[in-house]
């Protein structure tokens, strides 16, 4: 089955996963994917993530290792909301000034720039605009 956009199907898998309190959440790897998991484990939104070789198709899977806070009964996700910005039928860009603050500097915005994926503190920092992919909080 062929999804129209890997990335929202990315962000929903993981929402769903942290509704119910699973640790781990697979879906089928792409680059794309690998490097928005890697921004999350350097922000400290996941404990880890990992690309796993699969017998079956698709043949890489990624397996994104959840963060929880607090006892047993009591915990929480690390991530309290995952929203999509740009979407296929329509893109979101923006200019290295104008990089939203998600939650007045409380999360991160995700953006795919020239250098590569970036989290908006990054881009302003590097002084590059781009794609707005996602704003986690």
């Amino acid at each position: 089955m062929t999804v129209t956009d890997p990335i929202a199907d990315m962000l929903t898998r993981m929402r769903n996963a942290l509704a119910v309190g699973k640790s781990t959440v697979e879906m089928p790897s792409s680059k794309m994917k690998v490097a928005i998991a890697r921004i999350l484990k350097e922000e400290g939104y996941i404990e880890d993530y990992r690309v796993v070789e699969s017998s079956e198709q698709p043949r890489y899977r990624l397996v994104i290792y959840l963060k929880y806070v607090g006892e047993r009964r009591k915990r929480q996700s690390v991530i309290q909301g995952l929203e999509r910005v740009s979407k296929p039928g329509r893109r979101i860009y923006t200019r290295a000034s104008e990089i939203p603050r998600v939650k007045s500097g409380m999360g991160i915005a995700i953006l795919s720039t020239p250098k590569g994926i970036l989290t908006g503190e990054q881009a302003r920092r590097l002084r590059v605009g781009g794609e707005v992919i996602c704003y986690v909080w």
